[in-house]
Protein backbone atom coordinates (compact mmCIF):
# COMPACT_ATOMS: atom_id res chain seq x y z
CA UNK A 1 0.00 0.00 0.00
CA UNK A 2 2.76 2.41 0.97
CA UNK A 3 4.68 1.63 -2.22
CA UNK A 4 1.71 2.78 -4.31
CA UNK A 5 1.46 6.03 -2.37
CA UNK A 6 5.09 7.02 -2.73
CA UNK A 7 5.56 5.70 -6.26
CA UNK A 8 3.95 8.80 -7.78
CA UNK A 9 6.78 11.04 -6.57
CA UNK A 10 9.66 8.63 -6.00
CA UNK A 11 11.18 5.56 -7.57
CA UNK A 12 12.35 2.68 -5.42
CA UNK A 13 15.97 3.55 -6.10
CA UNK A 14 15.65 7.16 -4.96
CA UNK A 15 17.45 8.07 -1.76
CA UNK A 16 14.29 9.49 -0.17
CA UNK A 17 12.15 6.45 -0.96
CA UNK A 18 12.92 4.52 2.22
CA UNK A 19 12.44 7.63 4.35
CA UNK A 20 9.03 8.27 2.78
CA UNK A 21 7.89 4.69 3.36
CA UNK A 22 9.12 4.84 6.95
CA UNK A 23 7.23 8.07 7.59
CA UNK A 24 4.01 6.65 6.15
CA UNK A 25 4.33 3.48 8.19
CA UNK A 26 4.93 5.51 11.35
CA UNK A 27 1.86 7.64 10.56
CA UNK A 28 -0.28 4.54 10.01
CA UNK A 29 0.98 3.07 13.29
CA UNK A 30 0.11 6.26 15.15
CA UNK A 31 -3.41 6.33 13.65
CA UNK A 32 -3.88 2.68 14.67
CA UNK A 33 -2.64 3.48 18.18
CA UNK A 34 -5.04 6.39 18.59
CA UNK A 35 -7.89 4.16 17.40
CA UNK A 36 -7.02 1.56 20.01
CA UNK A 37 -6.74 4.17 22.76
CA UNK A 38 -10.25 5.29 21.84
CA UNK A 39 -11.42 1.80 22.80
CA UNK A 40 -10.35 2.43 26.38
CA UNK A 41 -13.70 3.82 27.45
CA UNK A 42 -14.60 1.20 30.04
CA UNK A 43 -15.80 2.06 33.53
CA UNK A 44 -12.30 1.97 35.03
CA UNK A 45 -9.98 2.36 32.03
CA UNK A 46 -9.12 5.93 32.97
CA UNK A 47 -8.37 5.11 36.60
CA UNK A 48 -4.93 4.75 38.17
CA UNK A 49 -3.72 1.14 38.25
CA UNK A 50 -2.55 -0.73 41.34
CA UNK A 51 -0.04 -3.36 40.21
CA UNK A 52 1.18 -6.08 42.56
CA UNK A 53 3.96 -8.42 41.47
CA UNK A 54 4.54 -11.66 43.40
CA UNK A 55 7.44 -14.06 42.96
CA UNK A 56 6.56 -17.66 42.16
CA UNK A 57 8.40 -20.74 43.37
CA UNK A 58 12.14 -20.68 42.89
CA UNK A 59 13.58 -18.53 45.65
CA UNK A 60 16.28 -16.09 44.58
CA UNK A 61 15.69 -16.77 40.88
CA UNK A 62 12.05 -15.69 41.03
CA UNK A 63 12.86 -12.79 43.38
CA UNK A 64 15.32 -11.47 40.81
CA UNK A 65 12.69 -11.92 38.09
CA UNK A 66 10.35 -9.66 40.08
CA UNK A 67 13.07 -6.99 40.10
CA UNK A 68 13.44 -7.32 36.31
CA UNK A 69 9.68 -6.89 35.82
CA UNK A 70 9.60 -3.89 38.14
CA UNK A 71 12.39 -2.27 36.15
CA UNK A 72 10.52 -3.00 32.91
CA UNK A 73 7.31 -1.35 34.13
CA UNK A 74 9.16 1.63 35.61
CA UNK A 75 10.94 2.18 32.29
CA UNK A 76 7.59 1.96 30.48
CA UNK A 77 6.11 4.50 32.91
CA UNK A 78 9.00 6.86 32.24
CA UNK A 79 8.65 6.45 28.46
CA UNK A 80 4.90 7.01 28.48
CA UNK A 81 4.71 9.77 31.11
CA UNK A 82 2.80 7.69 33.67
CA UNK A 83 3.81 8.76 37.19
CA UNK A 84 4.45 5.80 39.48
CA UNK A 85 5.08 5.31 43.16
CA UNK A 86 5.96 2.27 45.23
CA UNK A 87 3.38 1.57 47.95
CA UNK A 88 5.00 -1.44 49.61
CA UNK A 89 7.64 -4.07 48.98
CA UNK A 90 9.04 -7.19 50.60
CA UNK A 91 12.68 -7.90 49.77
CA UNK A 92 13.95 -11.36 48.96
CA UNK A 93 15.97 -13.33 51.51
CA UNK A 94 19.18 -13.16 49.44
CA UNK A 95 18.49 -10.81 46.53
CA UNK A 96 15.60 -9.40 44.57
CA UNK A 97 12.04 -8.86 45.76
CA UNK A 98 9.37 -11.28 47.00
CA UNK A 99 6.48 -8.92 46.31
CA UNK A 100 5.89 -5.29 45.49
CA UNK A 101 2.89 -3.03 44.99
CA UNK A 102 3.07 0.00 42.72
CA UNK A 103 0.54 2.62 41.71
CA UNK A 104 0.56 4.00 38.16
CA UNK A 105 -1.35 7.16 37.31
CA UNK A 106 -1.58 9.14 34.10
CA UNK A 107 -3.63 8.72 30.90
CA UNK A 108 -5.57 5.44 30.74
CA UNK A 109 -3.23 3.79 33.24
CA UNK A 110 -5.52 0.90 34.15
CA UNK A 111 -6.81 0.51 30.60
CA UNK A 112 -3.27 0.02 29.29
CA UNK A 113 -1.93 -2.11 32.14
CA UNK A 114 -4.86 -4.49 32.64
CA UNK A 115 -3.59 -6.69 29.81
CA UNK A 116 -0.45 -7.33 31.90
CA UNK A 117 -2.45 -9.29 34.46
CA UNK A 118 -1.29 -12.88 34.66
CA UNK A 119 1.75 -15.10 35.05
CA UNK A 120 5.01 -14.05 33.36
CA UNK A 121 7.66 -16.72 32.64
CA UNK A 122 11.42 -16.18 32.29
CA UNK A 123 13.93 -18.65 30.79
CA UNK A 124 17.64 -17.78 31.09
CA UNK A 125 21.07 -18.90 32.21
CA UNK A 126 20.99 -18.17 35.91
CA UNK A 127 23.45 -15.57 37.22
CA UNK A 128 23.08 -17.30 40.61
CA UNK A 129 24.07 -20.77 39.36
CA UNK A 130 27.81 -21.45 39.34
CA UNK A 131 27.24 -24.30 36.88
CA UNK A 132 25.66 -21.88 34.34
CA UNK A 133 22.52 -23.96 34.01
CA UNK A 134 19.28 -22.78 32.44
CA UNK A 135 16.50 -21.87 34.87
CA UNK A 136 12.82 -21.08 34.48
CA UNK A 137 11.23 -18.52 36.81
CA UNK A 138 7.68 -17.30 37.28
CA UNK A 139 6.07 -14.15 38.68
CA UNK A 140 2.45 -13.07 38.81
CA UNK A 141 1.30 -9.57 37.92
CA UNK A 142 -2.02 -8.53 39.46
CA UNK A 143 -3.66 -5.36 38.10
CA UNK A 144 -6.71 -3.64 39.56
CA UNK A 145 -8.08 -0.10 39.17
CA UNK A 146 -7.81 2.28 42.11
CA UNK A 147 -11.32 2.99 43.28
CA UNK A 148 -11.89 6.25 45.13
CA UNK A 149 -15.52 5.67 46.01
CA UNK A 150 -17.79 2.66 45.59
CA UNK A 151 -21.08 2.73 47.46
CA UNK A 152 -21.14 -1.07 47.46
CA UNK A 153 -17.94 -1.23 49.51
CA UNK A 154 -18.68 -0.79 53.20
CA UNK A 155 -15.69 -1.26 55.52
CA UNK A 156 -16.41 -1.87 59.20
CA UNK A 157 -13.48 -0.80 61.38
CA UNK A 158 -14.19 -3.81 63.60
CA UNK A 159 -13.33 -6.05 60.64
CA UNK A 160 -9.80 -4.64 60.41
CA UNK A 161 -6.58 -5.67 62.09
CA UNK A 162 -4.05 -2.86 61.78
CA UNK A 163 -0.38 -3.51 62.46
CA UNK A 164 2.48 -1.03 62.36
CA UNK A 165 6.11 -1.88 61.77
CA UNK A 166 9.40 -0.46 60.58
CA UNK A 167 9.81 -0.39 56.83
CA UNK A 168 12.35 -2.88 55.55
CA UNK A 169 12.96 -1.32 52.15
CA UNK A 170 15.20 1.59 51.27
CA UNK A 171 13.19 4.54 52.42
CA UNK A 172 15.68 6.79 54.11
CA UNK A 173 16.55 7.18 57.77
CA UNK A 174 13.12 8.52 58.71
CA UNK A 175 11.32 5.42 57.47
CA UNK A 176 13.73 2.97 59.07
CA UNK A 177 13.83 4.61 62.51
CA UNK A 178 10.08 4.84 63.09
CA UNK A 179 7.25 2.30 62.92
CA UNK A 180 5.49 4.24 60.19
CA UNK A 181 4.66 1.31 57.90
CA UNK A 182 1.07 0.04 58.10
CA UNK A 183 -0.36 -3.39 57.34
CA UNK A 184 -4.15 -3.81 57.27
CA UNK A 185 -5.85 -7.20 57.30
CA UNK A 186 -9.51 -7.37 56.32
CA UNK A 187 -10.62 -10.26 58.53
CA UNK A 188 -13.79 -11.37 56.65
CA UNK A 189 -11.95 -11.80 53.33
CA UNK A 190 -8.37 -12.32 54.46
CA UNK A 191 -7.16 -9.54 52.15
CA UNK A 192 -3.92 -7.99 53.38
CA UNK A 193 -2.65 -4.62 52.17
CA UNK A 194 0.28 -2.54 53.30
CA UNK A 195 1.98 0.78 52.67
CA UNK A 196 5.40 1.82 53.91
CA UNK A 197 6.75 4.49 51.60
CA UNK A 198 4.85 7.54 52.82
CA UNK A 199 6.51 9.73 55.46
CA UNK A 200 4.03 9.18 58.26
CA UNK A 201 1.92 6.41 59.70
CA UNK A 202 -1.18 8.48 59.03
CA UNK A 203 -0.50 8.78 55.29
CA UNK A 204 0.53 5.13 55.03
CA UNK A 205 -2.77 4.12 56.64
CA UNK A 206 -4.70 6.38 54.27
CA UNK A 207 -3.02 4.89 51.20
CA UNK A 208 -3.44 1.33 52.49
CA UNK A 209 -7.16 1.94 53.01
CA UNK A 210 -7.47 3.13 49.40
CA UNK A 211 -5.78 -0.05 48.21
CA UNK A 212 -8.06 -2.17 50.43
CA UNK A 213 -11.14 -0.38 49.12
CA UNK A 214 -9.97 -1.04 45.54
CA UNK A 215 -9.34 -4.73 46.26
CA UNK A 216 -12.77 -5.15 47.87
CA UNK A 217 -14.40 -3.43 44.91
CA UNK A 218 -12.51 -5.79 42.59
CA UNK A 219 -13.71 -8.74 44.66
CA UNK A 220 -17.30 -7.61 44.27
CA UNK A 221 -16.88 -7.37 40.53
CA UNK A 222 -15.28 -10.80 40.42
CA UNK A 223 -18.39 -12.22 42.01
CA UNK A 224 -20.32 -11.00 38.99
CA UNK A 225 -19.37 -13.80 36.62
CA UNK A 226 -20.24 -11.95 33.42
CA UNK A 227 -17.67 -9.25 34.25
CA UNK A 228 -14.88 -11.37 35.68
CA UNK A 229 -12.75 -11.46 32.53
CA UNK A 230 -13.29 -7.73 31.93
CA UNK A 231 -11.69 -6.79 35.22
CA UNK A 232 -8.97 -9.24 36.18
CA UNK A 233 -9.00 -12.46 34.21
CA UNK A 234 -8.84 -15.89 35.78
CA UNK A 235 -6.67 -16.33 38.86
CA UNK A 236 -4.09 -19.04 38.19
CA UNK A 237 -1.15 -20.67 39.89
CA UNK A 238 2.21 -18.95 39.43
CA UNK A 239 3.61 -21.94 37.59
CA UNK A 240 4.17 -23.71 34.29
CA UNK A 241 1.24 -23.80 31.87
CA UNK A 242 -0.51 -20.72 33.22
CA UNK A 243 1.73 -18.00 31.83
CA UNK A 244 0.39 -15.26 29.58
CA UNK A 245 3.83 -14.28 28.31
CA UNK A 246 7.22 -15.95 28.00
CA UNK A 247 10.56 -14.15 28.04
CA UNK A 248 13.21 -16.50 26.66
CA UNK A 249 16.81 -15.31 26.90
CA UNK A 250 18.45 -18.72 26.28
CA UNK A 251 18.97 -20.72 24.07
CA UNK A 252 17.36 -18.11 21.79
CA UNK A 253 15.99 -14.59 22.23
CA UNK A 254 12.20 -14.22 22.16
CA UNK A 255 9.38 -12.54 24.06
CA UNK A 256 5.98 -13.96 23.10
CA UNK A 257 2.47 -13.28 24.37
CA UNK A 258 0.61 -16.58 24.38
CA UNK A 259 -2.83 -14.97 24.13
CA UNK A 260 -2.28 -12.66 21.18
CA UNK A 261 0.61 -14.45 19.46
CA UNK A 262 2.57 -11.20 19.30
CA UNK A 263 6.32 -11.79 19.60
CA UNK A 264 9.66 -10.09 19.17
CA UNK A 265 13.28 -11.19 19.19
CA UNK A 266 14.47 -7.91 20.71
CA UNK A 267 14.26 -9.08 24.32
CA UNK A 268 16.45 -6.32 25.74
CA UNK A 269 14.24 -3.63 24.27
CA UNK A 270 11.20 -5.20 25.92
CA UNK A 271 12.95 -5.51 29.29
CA UNK A 272 13.96 -1.86 28.89
CA UNK A 273 10.28 -0.90 28.92
CA UNK A 274 9.18 -1.06 25.28
CA UNK A 275 6.01 -3.02 26.05
CA UNK A 276 3.39 -0.90 24.29
CA UNK A 277 3.35 -3.22 21.24
CA UNK A 278 2.23 -6.00 23.60
CA UNK A 279 -0.35 -3.71 25.20
CA UNK A 280 -1.86 -2.73 21.86
CA UNK A 281 -1.75 -6.31 20.58
CA UNK A 282 -3.81 -7.25 23.64
CA UNK A 283 -6.33 -4.48 22.92
CA UNK A 284 -6.72 -5.79 19.36
CA UNK A 285 -7.11 -9.32 20.70
CA UNK A 286 -9.68 -8.16 23.25
CA UNK A 287 -11.64 -6.25 20.60
CA UNK A 288 -11.71 -9.34 18.38
CA UNK A 289 -12.89 -11.49 21.30
CA UNK A 290 -15.69 -9.04 22.05
CA UNK A 291 -16.78 -8.94 18.40
CA UNK A 292 -16.79 -12.74 18.23
CA UNK A 293 -18.88 -12.97 21.40
CA UNK A 294 -21.36 -10.30 20.25
CA UNK A 295 -24.95 -11.44 19.51
CA UNK A 296 -25.32 -12.82 16.01
CA UNK A 297 -21.60 -13.63 15.72
CA UNK A 298 -21.70 -17.13 17.21
CA UNK A 299 -22.39 -18.87 13.97
CA UNK A 300 -20.58 -16.50 11.66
Amino acid sequence: MFDLVVQEGLDEGDKDYDDAVEMLEALAEEVDKEGLLALLSGEHDGAPAIVTIHAGAGGTESHDWVDMLVRMYLRWAERSAHPVRILSETPGDVAGTKSITLEFSGPKAYGLLRGEHGVHRLVRISPFDGANRRHTSFASVDVIPRVEQDTRVQIDENDLRIDTYRASSAGGQHVNKTSSAVRITHLPTGIVVSCQNERSQHFNREVAMKVLRSKLAALLREEQKERLEDLRGAVKDIAWGNQIRSYVLHPYQMVKDLRTGYETGNTQRVLDGDIEPFMFAYLRYEKKQQETAAPGKENS
